[in-house]
């Protein structure tokens, strides 16, 4: 799992769309931020997004693949399509939809971690 500079130069560039992204290189792959949430993934040279059950179907309908950096283990993000990658109207609207559904999973994790009782 890698990353090349121009690869993620390219999807930083396209995800611009949307305001200012970020990345943060991590585990051979680089995490793709807007506003502090991590909406997006790039490994292998590939973008994927981040889904929840709001637009899951979306990615499914289009035969993305979701993505399983051991094979067996799915994690909450698909491959973006090419056309979509390629269309500033339709890149700007999945991309909110992931940036969404990451803040969903964000709020979930602060929730859960404000429950747990400490001694």
């Amino acid at each position: 799992m890698g990353v090349s500079d121009d690869y993620l130069g390219y999807a930083l560039e396209r995800l611009g769309v949307i305001g200012p992204v970020s990345s943060k290189r991590m585990f051979g792959g680089a995490g793709i931020y807007s506003g502090g949430v991590c909406f997006a993934l790039v490994a292998d040279d590939t973008l994927y997004l981040k889904v929840d059950d709001s637009n899951r179907d979306d990615y499914v309908s289009a035969g993305a693949r979701a993505f399983s950096p051991f094979g067996t283990y799915s994690m909450s993000y698909y491959e973006l399509p090419a056309d979509v990658l390629d269309d500033d109207a339709m890149l700007a609207e999945w991309a909110g939809r992931s940036i969404a559904a990451a803040g969903r999973g964000s709020a979930r994790g602060r929730k859960k971690a404000g429950t747990k009782k400490t001694t």
